[in-house]
């Protein structure tokens, strides 16, 4: 049986967005599969009382300076060329977020994912305005409409908050963190860990 690894995401996070592109070379060298395990990062943010980095370092500015090189080291060691900032950064991601577990629920949620990444973090749209996100949807060939609808659903709001204390209590603090059986590892930069012990 091939191992897996839990991939704890939210859309707001460039790192879980680099990450999310780089998953499928890690797959198809190790046979594993990650599964996608959508959070509010705000919501763990204050679980696990930390703060984004624009917020917690933005007395440190050759600390946030020094974050934007490795992301630019990153993009390029990687050709992830599509990459470019969000201009409404920091967007409220919890319309999307429950979307995420809307789209499970639907059986779209792969092109779900695919299609918002790529419109907060390629095409740079404003992913926290309803009107924004049902047109993205759309032009990505998903039902915007079904998937608007199901996100305000209970039981998907009463998921996306399962998860996001699951995820408080199994260690997690932030925003792309990944997990192997019951070792944790956080940030981008150790996707070449989680690679090793998925080969392992």
């Amino acid at each position: 049986m091939s191992k897996t690894a839990d991939f704890l995401f939210d859309f707001g996070s460039p790192n879980a967005y680099l990450s999310h592109k780089v998953i499928p070379q890690i797959e198809a060298r190790t046979g594993a599969r990650f599964t996608y395990v959508p959070i509010l990062l705000g919501g763990l943010f204050k679980a696990a009382n930390n703060r984004s980095p624009m917020e917690a370092f933005a007395d440190i500015p050759n600390k946030l300076a020094y974050e934007r090189v490795e992301r630019e080291r990153f993009v390029k060691r990687h050709a992830l060329t599509a990459f470019r900032h969000n201009p409404h950064f920091p967007v409220n991601t919890l319309q999307i977020m429950r979307g995420a577990v809307a789209a499970q629920q639907l059986g779209c949620f792969e092109r779900y994912v695919d299609v918002v990444y790529a419109s907060m973090w390629e095409r740079g749209a404003n992913m926290a305005d309803a009107a924004v996100i049902a047109a993205e949807l759309t032009a990505g060939g998903l039902d915007a409409a079904a998937i608007q609808a199901a996100s305000q659903a209970p039981e998907v709001k009463a998921g996306l908050l399962a998860n996001t204390q699951q995820a408080f209590e199994r260690g997690a603090f932030g925003s792309p963190t990944f997990f192997v059986g019951p070792e944790i590892y956080f940030g981008k930069d150790k996707l070449r860990e989680v690679e090793e012990a998925l080969a392992a």
